[in-house]
């Protein structure tokens, strides 16, 4: 247990149930009348949903314990990607829905950040780019590098980004994880 003038970016509270949401801003407010209260925006760690909520100052917060570890991605197994505990050598499964959008940018053997909450997976944390090579792209036509126009490219993940024309097949290429998009050559 923790008040709310304890809160701390990221900090991860537990909230409405039990549900677990991680705190991406907050602000102590002191108005002319009144109390004094704490503005903050909480991001829903399993969905991601953010929400602005509203705590009066000195109130109790539930705290949640997450273990972040560093850990290898081994290898795909039906629904589940496992994990190679990096100090333990423990494999560990992770559900596909917990993985979410990170496996599209995800090579075996690379390492990744894997945050637990009572020994249950919550979610992966890529690296903010990630090098990888373009598997298939269809060749740029040379009259349209003038406009700055982008083109579809399937990653060696097979995950689909848009390049820009002059990008061609077996290039590697920076990807932001975060949002997907194209950062520039390798």
């Amino acid at each position: 247990m923790a008040t709310t003038n304890d809160l701390k970016n990221g900090m991860v509270l537990k909230l409405d149930g039990g549900e677990l949401w991680s705190v991406v801003e907050f602000q102590h407010v002191k108005p002319g009348k009144g109390g004094a209260f704490v503005r903050t925006k909480l991001k829903h760690v399993l969905t991601g949903k953010v929400v602005d909520k509203t705590f009066n100052a000195g109130v109790k917060v539930d705290v949640a314990t997450v273990d972040k570890r560093e850990m290898q991605y081994s290898y795909l197994d039906g629904d589940d990607l496992v994990f190679m505990d990096t100090e333990t050598y423990d494999m560990i499964h992770v559900p596909r829905a917990t993985v979410g959008d990170a496996a599209n940018y995800m090579l075996e053997n690379q390492i990744v950040t894997v945050a637990f909450s009572e020994g249950e997976p919550l979610y992966v944390e890529l690296p903010a780019s990630v090098e990888l090579t373009i598997a298939h792209t269809e060749p740029g036509v040379q009259g349209d590098r003038s406009t700055g126009g982008t083109k579809p490219a399937t990653l060696e993940t097979g995950a689909e980004i848009k390049v820009p024309l002059f990008i061609t097949t077996g290039e590697r290429v920076k990807v932001d994880t975060r949002t997907g998009e194209y950062l520039g050559r390798a």
